[in-house]
């Protein structure tokens, strides 16, 4: 009785043992993402087929939404279902990065090829765990024929020249400038602009630090602008400006399509984001593709990431979904892709761009901020005594 029980023991084993052989060998991996418009889907499983073909291998597509994605892929995590390679948005990398569950590439791929400022979210610690897919930033999207109209004959060059405008423009149902104001994962965005515009920075890489006079000097610039304009969300500006109601709006490359559609403005400029103190910075955010680590297809996995983020195959993605942005492939960067005039432009403001700060608990601290911010845009909170105070809350994190 006991040999037979062996026997089983060591059978069972045996097959469990070629079970999980077969599956490592698989040639079938699976890809979560986050383009899940028809149209979207269409590009994305175009290049996807044209790996399996070159690979021999089958991927499983699962396509995400930025509303629940994020709770999905975490819940994916905690039940072992994750899949073999996922796409993350800049500001989620390090979360997941520092969470121990993506595979460590820094041995088996070349950062020099991605344009730089795209590097850092990729980066924890000693390891890399991510390659940039494409990049996006904003730009100052200006209505020139209500600038004429008010006697302007040029985009401003100036924030106080901004103002300026902005002050003259705005009046009854047409306004000066955009303001984004309680917008989810948004505000920050636009703030940040500022700050970096005014030679502010609110993170050094150990410390965060918004009671600087230069953070200080950038949020007040923010709420100065807010009183000759109109202050919504993303959605709604991006229409305002559509529709001709708006003169000056930060927005990406997107609001192209949008623009087109209402065709209500007839003369539009795309310029870069003003000087402040320095050089005019605009926010850049990215689209990042990882591998989980306990993906049992690591090879597999990573072949398909580094030939979605291949300047070759990212362009084409670019070139197919507008408002995707820019391939991170820097090799690409001097591509016929950037020859219309405002693409130009959005490859000039890349070059002073920055991205949000790396730190595992940015979301947390992303709130705060924002929070602070509303303080200030609704009057509640003098521009000092918000940024204090949230300076404060700081140290608690």
């Amino acid at each position: 009785m006991n040999k037979i029980l062996i026997v089983l023991i060591v059978a069972s084993s045996f097959l469990v043992s070629c079970g999980e052989k077969n599956n490592s060998d698989s040639k079938k991996i699976t890809f979560w993402h986050f383009w899940s418009e028809p149209y979207q889907r269409t590009v994305v499983d175009s290049l996807v087929k044209e790996f399996e073909k070159q690979e021999k291998v089958e991927v499983e597509i699962t396509e995400l939404s930025w509303g629940d994605g994020k709770v999905k892929l975490l819940a994916a995590f905690n039940s072992n279902t994750a899949p073999d390679v996922l796409e993350l948005g800049s500001d989620w990398v390090s979360q997941f990065s520092s969470a121990g569950v993506l595979s460590d590439i820094s041995h088996h791929v070349e950062m020099s090829k991605y344009l730089d400022f795209a590097q850092e979210p990729c980066r924890w610690e000693n390891g890399i765990y991510a390659l940039p897919w494409i990049v996006d930033t904003r730009v100052l999207f200006v209505n020139m024929d209500l600038l004429k109209a008010n006697g302007f004959e040029n985009p401003p060059t100036t924030y106080a020249e901004m103002l300026e405008m902005s002050k003259v423009i705005n009046k009854g149902d047409i306004y000066g400038f955009g303001i984004n104001g309680s917008d989810k994962h948004r505000l920050y965005k636009k703030v940040l602009s500022f700050i970096w515009s005014e030679g502010g920075n609110i993170y050094d890489g150990k410390n965060f630090q918004f009671d600087s006079p230069q953070v200080i000097a950038g949020v007040q610039k923010y709420k100065d602008l807010a009183q000759y304009g109109i202050v919504d969300t993303q959605k709604e500006l991006d229409n305002y400006f559509a529709k001709g109601r708006l003169a000056f709006w930060i927005s990406g490359s997107w609001l192209l399509k949008t623009v087109n559609e209402f065709a209500k403005v007839k003369d539009m400029q795309l310029v870069r984001i003003p000087d402040f103190s320095n050089n005019g910075v605009s926010f850049a955010g990215g689209e990042y593709l990882s591998i989980s680590k306990k993906s049992e297809n690591q090879e597999l996995a990573l072949k398909l990431v580094k030939f979605l983020t291949d300047g070759k195959n990212s362009v084409e993605f670019c070139r197919n979904i507008p408002e995707a942005g820019f391939p991170a492939d820097k090799e690409y960067y001097s591509s016929d892709f950037y020859d219309s005039e405002y693409k130009a432009v959005f490859s000039k403001q890349l070059e002073s761009s920055k991205m949000t700060p790396m730190h595992p608990k940015w979301l947390e601290v992303e709130e705060l901020f924002e929070g602070a911010v509303e303080q200030i845009l609704y009057d509640r909170m003098a521009t000092e005594q918000a940024m204090k105070d949230l300076q404060s809350k700081m140290k608690g994190l």
